[in-house]
């Protein structure tokens, strides 16, 4: 499970570096963040720091979006199927820690 988890940080590193070629008005997001889309039915676009990404909690999240969409993501980011308030509370957690 540790080596699928490293795995998805050079695959979150690819999707930053597609990103560089979008206009501003679809990138705009500050260098060391990363654009997040979160929802099960609709999905809501967050802005994260990029640091999230080697938190363990986090991993778990992208490691379920990876089981369920792969890493082919039309609207250029990050898709994580789950419901926005869970997605919140662990961002709040990360926040303190």
């Amino acid at each position: 499970m540790g080596i699928r988890l490293l795995s998805l940080v050079p695959h979150a590193k690819q999707l930053l570096k597609m990103q560089s070629g979008f206009t501003k008005n679809q990138l705009d997001v500050p260098k060391g963040h990363v654009a997040v889309y979160v929802g099960e039915i609709q999905s809501k676009r967050f802005v994260v720091p990029i640091s999230y990404l080697n938190h363990p909690s986090f991993q778990q999240l992208l490691s379920y979006a990876e089981e369920e969409f792969g890493f082919h993501h039309p609207q250029g980011g990050l898709t994580i199927p789950c419901k926005e308030d869970t997605f919140l509370d662990l961002t709040s957690r990360l926040q303190v820690s």
